[in-house]
């Protein structure tokens, strides 16, 4: 009774003093988005029991640590209106609850940073994960020195993340989104400041208990940096793998198929993120939706990505930002236990990927890097609603298509719905502070120009 009490004994009113989010920086995914909560088009969640102590496990080779294979990725916590009706704040027993029920259904690894949720997921999490034993979870956080790398500011930064997570040791610390501008950028942030001897004198000292990197970006930036494994001796890399980015990966970044190999060459672990590209494999067409539950009737859309992910035996832990209930148990699912991939069903996912590359998607994550918007715009927002609506077939190319007027409707009053029209892409200058934070390398500017362009033609009907 008292254990479970001490669960709770952060009130939310507690939290809401503490911990506050902007309004100009929170977006659409903090205000509750249909394209953002509905997980899935067209498809309904398995609604079996979720299976407790079935967990499937995988073993930490340089401590033999076993790790949950559904890592828990702390970017996207639910929140609530600010009482103050300033913004958004995080809403802590929310996110207590859904702490509580990974750890009771076996999930062991949280991953979080000092830039997500705007600063306050560290604290968030580090709040939640402070009521249980320490030996039941594994944090990974990051060096997130993107603004201002100097030697003072990143070691700054690096003993912040102790006080906000509660912790005196962190079990997997990574160089944070490696790859974004180019490998000068890399040096800047971690070598010629002297971070890398840092960190790897922290490891020795034990308060890191696993030092790697995050990776977006090209292949001699990975290749250069995977080719420090002799002096710095990666523990792991973190790399975006799922069945689309595997051969198709978008511009800027690397195939899957090459990065994992890679790293299994020299029998380095791979943390695996965006296993469901943002949600986009699992807001798909719905031809798509009707071809794989053909296959899996039961089975919900995004098992088929996590299984993917998970079917590979290098993978240490698999990331999801579950932010609903209904996401995290049908992830549990797929992996209480995992069933492997089959050669033949990888084989009709790498055919589903073809097929999906033949609409136009914007490569858009819903990872925030790009927020705040110094010009209040909801850039993922706006992307968001633009690929539901290619997937849902709500992308006429012409006023005399079929299904002109019902598109229309659809598109426009969606739009308004999902974002305020004092953050809609007519408000872009095109001042590309955006661009240069995404790590799926999107021209921002372009797709909001394009895509009020679309929206004007709409209104005035001269599509």
């Amino acid at each position: 009774m008292d254990q479970k009490k001490n669960r709770h004994d952060l009130s939310r009113r507690d939290f809401l003093k503490i911990v506050g989010i902007s309004t100009a920086a929170t977006g659409v995914a903090l205000t509750g988005c249909d394209s953002r909560r509905n997980a899935v088009s067209g498809d309904r969640m398995a609604q079996t029991e979720v299976p407790k102590d079935r967990m499937t496990y995988r073993t930490n080779p340089k401590q033999g640590q076993r790790v949950s294979l559904l890592g828990y990725g702390c970017m996207r916590w639910p929140t609530l209106p600010a009482p103050d009706g300033t913004g958004n704040v995080i809403d802590q027993q929310a996110v207590n609850e859904l702490v509580d029920y990974a750890l009771d259904h076996g999930v062991t690894y949280f991953d979080t940073a000092p830039v997500y949720i705007q600063g306050w997921s560290e604290k968030s999490t580090g709040m939640a994960l402070k009521r249980h034993p320490r030996e039941r979870y594994q944090i990974a956080t990051k060096l997130s020195n993107f603004s201002n790398h100097t030697r003072e500011n990143s070691i700054a930064m690096y003993r912040q993340s102790f006080k906000d997570l509660q912790v005196d040791y962190i079990d997997y610390y990574l160089l944070h989104a490696i790859g974004n501008g180019g490998i000068q950028t890399f040096r800047a942030r971690y070598v010629d400041n002297g971070m890398i001897d840092f960190l790897r004198q922290e490891r020795e000292a034990g308060r890191i208990r696993n030092l790697g990197f995050s990776f977006h970006g090209t292949q001699p930036v990975f290749d250069e940096v995977l080719a420090m494994h002799d002096q710095v001796h990666w523990d792991f890399v973190q790399i975006q793998l799922n069945y689309v980015d595997w051969r198709h990966a978008s511009t800027g970044n690397v195939n899957a198929e090459y990065l994992y190999a890679e790293l299994d060459k020299r029998q380095i672990p791979a943390i695996v993120m965006e296993p469901l590209l943002g949600g986009r494999l699992s807001r798909v067409p719905e031809h798509i939706v009707t071809r794989l539950k053909h296959r899996r009737p039961e089975q919900s859309v995004a098992s088929w990505a996590f299984r993917f992910a998970g079917s590979y035996p290098r993978v240490l832990t698999v990331l999801s930002g579950m932010t609903y209930l209904e996401h995290l148990q049908d992830n549990l699912r797929t992996y209480s236990p995992l069933e492997p991939l089959t050669e033949e069903e990888k084989e009709f996912l790498f055919e589903t990927a073809e097929l999906m590359m033949q609409y136009p998607t914007i490569p858009c994550n819903d990872c925030q890097y790009c927020m705040p918007c110094p010009y209040g715009i909801d850039i993922p927002g706006i992307l968001l609603h633009y690929n539901k609506c290619v997937n849902e077939g709500n992308l006429v190319t012409s006023s005399q298509d079929e299904h002109y007027r019902q598109a229309r409707r659809a598109f426009l009053v969606g739009y308004d719905r999902s974002v305020p029209r004092l953050r809609q892409a007519s408000h872009c200058i095109g001042c590309r502070q955006c661009v240069i934070h995404c790590p799926q390398s999107i021209d921002i500017p372009h797709e909001l120009h394009r895509i009020d362009h679309f929206v004007e033609q709409l209104k005035q009907g001269t599509l």
